[in-house]
């Protein structure tokens, strides 16, 4: 059976290579038009520095008008580009449709906007629950509605990009994020949908899934993170928003359809990879070689998950015992 495999592998590699050849894409960032929800702190306002060092002209979108201008003065004492502001919420397709038509036709639209409340589903209220689906779902569907007829109308008819930020809880379900999994898992739908009705046009979608990143959002979140979420948490260290801006901006340029922002998330990445596009013939073969290996990984992980999931409530119902 082992030789069996073996020999099989380079016929697979071969038909990967002549019949899907997976082409790689290369998407200009300087001198163009980068647009970025959620753009006023954490990870938007690290995606528009990075694209402001390489030369883009930045467009910033989100509610507070305060931070929007403290954003656009750290990028502009930072580097010399145009920055435009606009103050709207995700929510109001009227008024992102609006600053969109104000800001001028996109060539990179990076969909980062998003909201995150870490409960278990039964306590988690409807409401909380409605706020995450209507902001990061809802809210994407508003942006890249509103952008589509200028991103398809511009006059650069190079590869153009619309990335969407997911998460790694896009890519595995983990206790107490159930409803925000939810709402991630549903970006990665709407990225693979739409890449294949915009292809024609040249416009090429990625999916950015970061680790928990160390923003204020996040702090935020861990004042109702449950117990067993922290310590699940606790194993794998967050990330600095700057680093997760730099990972967007080589993955938009490299046109990565999945852009994994560490190895972890690298092996994450392989082992749900399904029918995810892939413009890298060596990225496919890694994912046709080793796709078994890392769903055994994965079966490890999430059994590791269970097993402190189950010591945690067995402890927890001891002590109420005693």
């Amino acid at each position: 059976m082992v030789l069996f495999g073996l020999l099989l592998l380079p016929i697979l590699l071969l038909l990967l290579y002549f019949i899907v050849r997976p082409r790689p894409i290369n998407i200009p960032i300087k001198n163009r038009h980068v647009f970025i929800t959620g753009g006023s702190m954490g990870i938007g306002l690290a995606i528009a520095k990075q694209a402001a060092s390489e030369g883009a002209r930045i467009s910033l979108l989100a509610r507070s008008v305060d931070r929007l201008q403290k954003a656009k003065e750290s990028i502009c004492q930072a580097y010399e580009v145009e920055v435009s502001i606009f103050s709207a919420d995700v929510r109001d397709y009227d008024a992102v449709e609006r600053a969109i038509k104000e800001a001028g036709p996109i060539d990179v639209l990076v969909v980062n906007h998003g909201v995150y409340y870490m409960e278990e589903f039964e306590t988690q209220g409807l409401d909380v629950m409605k706020t995450m689906i209507d902001v990061t779902l809802m809210g994407s569907f508003n942006v890249i509605k509103a952008a589509l007829p200028l991103m398809k109308d511009r006059k650069d008819k190079g590869p153009a990009s619309i990335a969407l930020m997911s998460s790694m809880a896009g890519q595995a379900g983990i206790y107490g994020f159930a409803a925000y999994s939810a709402t991630k898992f549903g970006i990665r739908g709407l990225a693979e949908a739409l890449q294949q009705e915009l292809l024609v046009n040249n416009i090429h979608l990625s999916i950015i899934f970061p680790p928990v990143t160390e923003t204020s959002g996040i702090e935020q979140a861990r004042e109702r993170m449950p117990e067993i979420t922290k310590i699940i948490l606790e194993s794998s260290p967050g990330m600095k928003a700057e680093e997760v801006g730099k990972i967007t901006i080589q993955g938009i340029k490299s046109g990565s359809f999945s852009i994994p922002c560490r190895l972890d998330g690298r092996a994450v990445a392989i082992a749900t990879a399904g029918l995810s596009p892939q413009t890298s013939f060596l990225m496919a073969s890694i994912e046709v070689v080793f796709a078994g290996l890392f769903r055994f990984v994965a079966l490890l992980l999430q059994w590791r998950g269970f097993e402190i999931i189950e010591k945690y409530n067995y402890s927890h119902k001891k002590q109420q015992v005693e």
